[in-house]
């Protein structure tokens, strides 16, 4: 579904002539070309990359080719001609996924992509006069990993092959062929033929699972199928195909192993199991009774134990009648436990891979569908938790243990000394955070702060990803434990005493 290209096209805008068009254009003698067959712009234009459809390409074309230090005044020129916020968030997506390859993994360089929808949050959630920075963040960013992407070869989204697309009564079950034999071929084309056939919502019903099915690129593809969906909420859906077909191509990343459906590697395994431990849920299973101990046992196992035996944990919990979201208490303390024994990019990437999985959860329709996501949540944080073990020491913490300590201040001082802790002590901000979350500040006071830090301060995709997440999930976790998750989500926030995003005073005269 995709080639290498060194150049780009010229667009070509359509004209609307006809005979009468000509005639008034005094170009009647041209006429005689009508023997020849119909040449359309689309025939005259390279066949190499696929196109958009004719409202939205225009504007992905321009921030493909407005060089990176011109583009946030060239768009801020735009808006204030009447460009709206959700127009420029399709271009910016779709200019993403033409342009940025999913290898080696989904991630690195694919964050142009992954980020759009963090960024998107972050502008839902921020004051008015601020809703454009998390936006113009992510056109930087864009153009940086843009031009990694054609240091690495060049990759673009080519147009799908037309004479293998599926008929609609044959997309679903060939997509699941080709998705279930990793044939990344067959996958393009049946993504296709799914997204014409089923509409883009029904097609989700088998991206978030595939999202789910490995442990590769520690969470990105469950995030990038979560993200996807969301986003095409806001852009419309009538985007769906390349971004279906973008992720198809996402999914059968196998970072350059053999077929995995002709082996048995780790990655794969826990999907294998849990495709029979969904089958053994007790009917009525998403019902049940709230039981915080039950929480509390899972973290224990989630701690120690494999994957395979939390897996069975949670079984048996569930078919004890409790409530799910009772396990979902323990994988969201587990991912934000594993945060306070090792900052770093693996225990980030186990919350925002929990957050983008309880939204393909609570999204899903299909029943198996969501007891298998659960599954495979709890599965991949024992795999988080091993993944960190390669990346130097891992602390001895209990998340349940860590000691409330109260700011000097109270109010919007105690703010102040927390987010100024951020940049030096983190322990001793989180254990802040939970004393003042606990004396009774209102939560929101502390996560608009930290948003507006993000905007502020931020320079990395994740800053976006995490806090999106983090800030998000704590309305996700059970009021006895959320004081507790969201004061070790501090861990991985902006502090006021980082530095300055430069990219805020541009943005600011950009849009001025």
């Amino acid at each position: 579904m995709a080639v290498r290209s060194s150049t780009r096209r010229e667009f070509l805008r359509r004209s609307s002539f006809g005979s009468a068009g000509l005639a008034a254009w005094g170009l009647a003698d041209l006429n005689h070309f009508g023997n020849l067959p119909v040449l359309r712009a689309d025939d005259v234009a390279s066949s190499n990359i696929v196109q958009f459809r004719p409202e939205i390409e225009p504007l992905v074309r321009l921030l493909e080719e407005t060089p990176r230090d011109e583009l946030l005044e060239v768009v801020g020129q735009r808006i204030r001609g009447g460009l709206s916020y959700q127009h420029l968030l399709a271009a910016l997506f779709l200019a993403g996924i033409r342009n940025i390859q999913p290898r080696p993994a989904v991630g690195f360089k694919f964050h142009g992509v992954l980020a759009v929808n963090a960024a998107h949050l972050a502008s839902m959630a921020s004051p008015d006069e601020l809703r454009w920075l998390p936006i113009f963040w992510s056109l930087d960013y864009f153009k940086a990993t843009q031009a990694q992407d054609v240091d690495e070869g060049n990759w673009t989204m080519s147009p799908v092959n037309e004479s293998a697309v599926p008929t609609a009564d044959k997309a679903t079950r060939q997509f699941a062929l080709a998705m279930d034999s990793w044939d990344e071929d067959a996958a393009d084309a049946a993504a296709a033929g799914l997204a014409r056939s089923t509409g883009g919502t029904a097609s989700f019903e088998q991206l978030f699972r595939y999202g789910a099915r490995d442990f590769r690129s520690i969470g990105h593809k469950a995030i990038y199928v979560s993200n996807s969906w969301r986003t095409l909420n806001v852009i419309g859906w009538e985007h769906a195909e390349p971004v279906i077909r973008s992720l198809a191509y996402a999914l059968q990343n196998h970072q350059n192993q053999e077929n995995p459906a002709q082996n048995d590697f780790e990655a794969d395994r826990p999907w294998k199991s849990n495709r029979e431990l969904a089958a053994t849920f007790r009917a009525d299973w998403a019902g049940g009774v709230l039981s915080p101990d039950a929480t509390r046992e899972l973290l224990v196992a989630l701690r120690t134990a494999t994957s395979d035996e939390c897996c069975r944990v949670v079984t048996e919990t569930v078919n004890q009648g409790v409530n799910p979201q009772s396990v979902w208490d323990a994988l969201f303390l587990g991912g934000a436990e594993l945060l306070l024994k090792q900052r770093g990019i693996v225990s980030l990437h186990a919350l925002t891979c929990t957050n983008a999985l309880r939204f393909a959860y609570d999204t899903a329709g299909d029943d198996e569908t969501r007891r298998l996501l659960l599954l495979q949540c709890t599965a991949f944080l024992p795999m988080f938790r091993e993944a960190m073990r390669n990346r130097g020491a891992v602390a001895d913490v209990d998340i349940e243990q860590v000691a409330a300590e109260p700011a000097s201040g109270t109010g919007p001082a105690a703010l102040e000394e927390i987010f100024a802790n951020v940049s030096g002590d983190r322990n001793l901000a989180a254990r802040q955070t939970l004393a003042a979350l606990e004396s009774g500040l209102p939560p929101e006071q502390l996560i608009d702060a930290a948003r507006v830090l993000v905007f502020r301060k931020s320079g990395d995709a994740h800053d976006y990803k995490f806090s999106s997440a983090v800030l998000e999930d704590y309305y996700h976790v059970s009021p006895a434990f959320r004081n507790r998750f969201l004061a070790a989500g501090v861990y991985n926030l902006r502090g006021s005493g980082d530095s300055d995003s430069s990219l805020v005073e541009r943005t600011k005269a950009a849009i001025g």
